[in-house]
């Protein structure tokens, strides 16, 4: 039988005409949508009833137009996406498989870092891919990511490798990137999303201040971008082109905290490999702090 979320819709629908297709009273109308409420599902309660806010890419409403994200699993309450599509790639999940989340109660960002998400607010997601890459290219993937999402929402820049920044500085989005080797070559790469699409935490910058898309509209977008642009995989310099025209580091001086210390200079390139060229050094991995114009 169909339950309460599978029944709501971006329309107001009162309690009464729920309970009815539901079998159930217009109390537990009520105490399931607290319920799913407290799960992290962005339910709407008012005088004029129920609905699901709109833009949120509930399976039924969410139509990707390519072969990413399917199948899809939408998730109130987890974890980590990480965790949670890890274990699904373990059992066999094919490429472009999805899982996102409306709360992670232990979301992560590139080296560690705690990711704050808001129900309804933000976009957290991760997607699968099996893109046959030798380990030696693994670092071109987190650049094709970033620069997919800056491609399709249309907003800011990419501060190296792929954090998007909107006009002012502030952050809007973050890529992460985890991948199981099998010998020298990637078995499997997992890619955690996080958007800021009408809520920021505080320092950071939302994209609706800039764009009116909305979660779906976004998700949706990069999915296609990305389906697009995985094919410069096998022609990295195309793909690094592209990607230093969207760059708001080259050019820059910047000051780069790595594993094995501060990196700081002119950010002169980005190779082949991936990796920024600051001052003449190498950096294949690390935390870019853009210093101040002069």
């Amino acid at each position: 039988m169909p339950g309460l979320l599978d029944l709501l819709t971006e329309s107001w629908q009162s309690g009464e005409a729920l309970a009815e297709r539901l079998g159930v009273s217009r109390a537990a109308v009520s105490k399931e949508a607290r319920r799913l409420r407290a799960e992290g599902y962005p339910v709407e309660v008012s005088r004029r009833g129920y609905r699901i806010l709109p833009g949120t890419p509930l399976p039924r409403l969410f139509h990707p137009r390519g072969r990413l994200g399917r199948p899809y699993r939408d998730l109130g309450r987890v974890g980590s996406t990480q965790d949670v599509l890890r274990a699904w790639a373990e059992e066999g999940a094919p490429e472009g498989a999805l899982v996102l989340a409306e709360v992670q109660e232990r979301g992560r960002g590139r080296r560690g870092r705690p990711w704050e998400s808001r129900p309804g607010g933000s976009l957290t997601f991760s997607l699968l891919l099996r893109p046959g890459l030798p380990l030696s290219a693994l670092g071109l993937l987190p650049l094709l990511a970033g620069l997919a999402l800056r491609e399709a929402v249309g907003v800011g820049g990419l501060k190296w490798p792929n954090d998007l920044l909107a006009p002012d500085g502030g952050k809007l989005a973050g890529v992460l990137l985890e991948a199981r080797a099998e010998g020298e070559e990637v078995s499997y790469a997992l890619l955690g999303v996080g958007v800021n699409v009408a809520w920021a935490p505080e320092g950071a910058a939302f994209l609706q201040a800039y764009a009116p898309l909305s979660r779906r509209e976004v998700l949706e977008g990069f999915l296609l971008k990305l389906e697009a642009l995985l094919p410069l995989l096998e022609t990295p310099e195309a793909l690094l082109e592209r990607y230093r025209q969207a760059s708001l580091t080259l050019g820059r001086k910047v000051r780069v905290h790595t594993g094995k210390g501060v990196v700081e200079g002119l950010a002169e390139d980005v190779l082949p490999d991936g990796s920024l060229l600051v001052g003449g050094v190498r950096v294949g991995a690390g935390e870019v702090e853009l210093l101040p114009l002069l």
